[in-house]
């Protein structure tokens, strides 16, 4: 079975070799005209696309239009507006020691593109970053996750209907799967998922030079000191980290709340989830479930010797694992080790600012940052103290929905980041080039070189 689909994959990398070749890809017009029929499917298909993220991760209509299919339909719209003014030539301020020259920046696809998407939002980030690929003039294999397999199976659908197998074509299949894709040589690879797995990506492309860009996560922190308004606070907190049900990259992992107001913040906290989700959140129809069986075992052992504040109900024949907030746990628990990709709140109590920051110096670069306070000095030296993916004073994460901002890691949390133009120079390279006349050079340039070095040395440094 190996075998068989090695071979599969070998002549498909081989079918997009020979497209990019074809140099189809390099004309923009082509690219609008592929983005257009790419967003007239997804509109056709969008209660498809609504359904099938239902039935993988349980989401409402409203939460899969919001955070789904709007933000991709809304990157193919930049993309289709900007491209004929990103994708010319730039000129390039000259130097006078190539006088009299024209200098450019010419962006250029990379080619043959690999990405590999994850299953917390799984049409949202396998289409974002194909949009990039495919405006940029590459071609891409995805491979989705195959823990979100009615999504999978609808983009597999999708891109069919509008791609040739040589420009874009969806690979499903397990990690044995991506294993065999990633012995291919490819121009490019991106990957979004955990920092453990960007490691083998990281690995495997560098047998080949091949760049990357890696969308990973972390531990993100949020801040909340004695100033911060109790109910707007823990309405903000509420929305941005039980969306999806907590499986979301950038949701806030832990809180670091100052001891005058945890008590307060805490219940305004139950509060706001009972609002949102109601006294019994298993039966809101807004509220999601766990992706997959693994996942949420892993989540119910990181609660073992927990002291919970509020919830911990779970069925795992739901996959239902309610909002839970934790009070104080170990800072070498389980918890608070890796990442907790689900609706797990830990709350941490701080008295003095040194204690925010000897928890802080000691962990790997976060993707996001989150500070609640009234106090702008106190935002802005904790965002300049500390390096992270994107910081957010005052909600939590709204940086995703802005196009205009690169989204990306560092460290830990990943490398490159995309969205909008930043999409478009992720997956380009800016080659650089030089177009000189014949009737000038600069004197002293050949040999035999001028005995002094005093005037050329000048000229040099200066010119």
């Amino acid at each position: 079975m190996k075998d068989k689909t090695d071979k599969v994959i070998e002549i498909l990398h081989q079918k997009q070799k020979t497209f990019f070749a074809s140099q189809t890809t390099q004309s923009t017009a082509f690219r609008i005209e592929k983005l257009r029929a790419l967003k007239k499917e997804i509109n056709r298909r969008e209660k498809d696309i609504y359904e099938a993220l239902h039935k993988d991760l349980g989401k409402s209509g409203f939460e899969s239009m919001t955070s789904e299919t709007v933000l991709v339909e809304k990157e193919i719209i930049k993309m289709i507006k900007m491209l004929p003014l990103w994708n010319r030539a730039r000129r390039a301020k000259s130097s006078l020691i190539n006088f009299p020259s024209k200098d450019y920046i010419i962006p250029e696809p990379y080619g043959n593109t690999l990405i590999i998407s994850p299953w917390n939002y799984p049409f949202q980030l396998a289409v974002t970053p194909l949009v990039g690929a495919i405006a940029a003039g590459n071609t891409a294999v995805l491979k989705p996750s195959e823990f979100a397999p009615h999504t999978c199976s609808l983009i597999k659908e999708i891109i069919k209907k509008v791609f040739e197998a040589g420009h874009v074509t969806v690979v499903e299949g397990d990690a044995s799967v991506a294993k065999l894709l990633l012995q291919k040589k490819w121009d490019f690879i991106m990957f979004t998922g955990s920092t453990a797995i960007g490691k083998i990506i990281a690995k495997a492309a560098a047998k080949n030079l091949t760049p990357t860009t890696l969308e990973l996560g972390g531990k993100s922190p949020c801040i909340v000191d004695e100033t911060a308004p109790i109910g707007i606070t823990a309405k903000r907190l509420v929305w941005g980290k039980f969306l999806n049900c907590g499986q979301t990259c950038i949701a806030p992992d832990y809180l670091l709340v100052h001891q005058s107001i945890k008590e307060k913040l805490t219940q305004e906290l139950i509060l706001q989830i009972e609002k949102a989700f109601g006294k019994n959140q298993q039966d809101s129809s807004d509220y999601g479930r766990i992706a997959h069986t693994t996942h949420f075992k892993k989540l119910k052992n990181s609660l073992q010797s927990q002291n919970i504040l509020y919830g911990g109900q779970t069925d795992k024949k739901d996959l239902f694992f309610g909002p839970t907030l934790v009070d104080n746990p170990p800072l070498d628990s389980e918890l608070m080790q890796e990442e907790i990709f689900g609706p797990i709140l830990p709350i941490i109590t701080y008295g003095e600012q040194k204690e925010i920051h000897l928890i802080l110096e000691k962990r790997e670069r976060p993707l996001a940052f989150y500070v609640f306070s009234k106090r702008k000095k106190f935002i802005n030296k904790l965002f300049n103290r500390y390096s992270f993916g994107g910081g957010v004073a005052n909600d939590s994460i709204i940086q995703f929905a802005n196009d205009n901002l690169p989204f990306g890691g560092i460290g830990h949390s990943g490398m490159g980041a995309y969205h909008g133009k930043h999409s478009f120079k992720n997956f380009s390279h800016e080659k650089p080039v030089i177009k000189r006349s014949f009737w000038f050079d600069l004197p002293g340039r050949y040999a035999p070189y001028p005995k002094s070095l005093s005037l050329l040395k000048f000229l040099l440094k200066n010119l």
